[in-house]
């Protein structure tokens, strides 16, 4: 399959995808995205002192949400939104009324091309979700396929390891740039990064929960990987395409490998157990909307993973809590949905000789 040329500009979409960003600090990284951003929505979720003014420059479209706005908009259901880690973006998943999202940390700026053109990482994400070009010679009778659900871009310089990996490679970065977009094939998982992210919220939404993280929690940096392994088994049951490849973006900061250690260190050995997990799940054909293929797989996580850590129990609760407040925020997306995955259904169908 083809990537499109960095330097090829698809239509904004503004009306069609928001912005989410997490951050603890200024938004100045915005000025170099700002020819890519601008026409966009920006859904900003403040992290941390929820007292503490956020400058955001101007002439950017956005609103702000901070613990105190989560409180009074979710009321109890605010206990499955996490503080103090980069899962607080999904609280911008929620409010989002979009066809697309596209997520970035605020420590991303604009990459390069090998021929040095600006990477314009939105229409990259925008092309995968909406389609792909073929080379001639591949069978039209396969270019129907399936519908993509997920874009998961990568980056160059600062990699995006664990703690210890980190500590014996404190100086290596990454300058591979590989011009290729691929579908991640059914069975397959991956560890998802949430710092260059692009979904249909229409078709996946109700699935990119990043969990129980950070705050009053035994287990931090989590997040992205968690919704990337739920996110992946519930597209393989429903038939939905996840991509994996360009965008790039350049990843400027390295976080702290000690306080990384820290906050990792119980999900290092938790993770042998969870992958098995979830290449065991399978869901019942009942399960045809992401809502309720997750309140089944939050049964099963309570059902195999809890024995392992109490925590678990806690998760599970957390995730039918988070379906709970999406139901609530989009009352009448459940059944729009459920219509769009049977017309994918039956497109992806083989077509009688």
């Amino acid at each position: 399959m083809a990537a499109v040329p960095s330097s090829v500009v698809k239509p904004p979409l503004a009306d069609e995808l928001d912005i989410v960003i997490p951050t603890i600090r200024n938004l100045d990284f915005l000025e170099q995205w700002r020819s890519f951003f601008q026409p966009y929505h920006l859904i900003i979720v403040q992290d941390g002192d929820p007292t503490r003014t956020v400058r955001v420059p101007e002439g950017f479209d956005y609103e702000l949400y901070n613990r105190n706005d989560i409180n009074r908009i979710l009321g109890p259901k605010s206990s499955c939104i996490s503080f103090k880690d980069s899962a607080c973006r999904c609280f911008g998943f929620l409010v989002s009324k979009k066809k697309y999202i596209f997520t970035i940390d605020d420590d991303c700026f604009v990459a390069k091309d090998p021929t040095g053109q600006e990477i314009n990482a939105l229409a990259q994400h925008i092309h995968n979700l909406e389609g792909a070009d073929f080379v001639r010679g591949y069978p039209f009778s396969l270019r129907e396929g399936a519908a993509t659900a997920v874009s998961h871009g990568l980056w160059l310089n600062i990699p995006d390891y664990d703690a210890p990996t980190q500590l014996v490679k404190p100086r290596e970065r990454n300058t591979r740039y590989v011009d290729a977009v691929l579908t991640i094939p059914k069975g397959t998982l991956f560890p998802m990064c949430g710092m260059n992210l692009g979904f249909d919220r229409e078709l996946i939404g109700p699935a990119m929960y990043f969990g129980l993280m950070g705050d009053g929690q035994p287990i931090g940096r989590y997040d992205d990987m968690w919704a990337g392994w739920c996110t992946k088994v519930i597209c393989d049951h429903l038939g939905l395409g996840v991509k994996t490849g360009l965008p790039y973006i350049w990843h400027s900061k390295a976080s702290n490998p000690f306080v990384n250690l820290k906050k990792e260190y119980k999900g290092i050995y938790w993770q042998e157990d969870i992958i098995p997990f979830f290449q065991s799940v399978v869901l019942p054909k009942e399960c045809t909307t992401p809502q309720k293929c997750y309140i089944e797989l939050s049964k099963l996580v309570k059902q195999k993973l809890g024995p392992i850590d109490p925590y678990f129990e806690k998760l599970g609760d957390a995730m039918v809590t988070w379906i709970d407040a999406w139901d609530e925020l989009n009352p009448s997306a459940d059944a729009a949905l459920a219509g769009k995955l049977e017309a994918v259904k039956i497109e992806a169908a083989p077509k009688a000789k």
